[in-house]
């Protein structure tokens, strides 16, 4: 074997275990329904809204939402229900017109992932 076929040779597996890493990666930007996640911040839980520094972008739709959330008083346990606190939050959002990490709709029943 010559000095430039074995150069080749080692680029191609390079190549090729780039390209399995690649395949192989998990999406990110991705909800996970099973846990009631995104990115592994839970989307339920005491809610603090914010202006800098959040942990989650949302954006507020009327159709095809992510996400659809339920405001509580208490016990926001289940997917998608979030009570509204003003200091020590489970997450920090920031509502968003465009470029959020999911859209919400806020409902009345039924909240979690459509």
């Amino acid at each position: 074997m010559t000095k430039q076929s074995v150069k080749i040779l080692s680029i191609l597996c390079i190549s090729l275990v780039v390209l399995v890493e690649y395949a192989c990666a998990q999406p990110e930007n991705q909800i996970n329904e099973d846990e009631c996640t995104f990115n592994g911040i839970q989307l339920f839980g005491k809610i603090q809204f914010v202006d800098s520094f959040p942990d989650l972008t949302v954006q507020v739709v009327e159709s095809f939402p992510d996400l659809k959330v339920k405001i509580v008083e208490s016990f926001p346990d289940d997917c998608g229900e979030w009570q509204i606190v003003d200091s020590f939050p489970d997450v920090k959002v920031k509502i968003v017109e465009s470029f959020a990490d999911i859209k919400i709709k806020f409902v009345e029943s039924f909240p979690g992932i459509p």
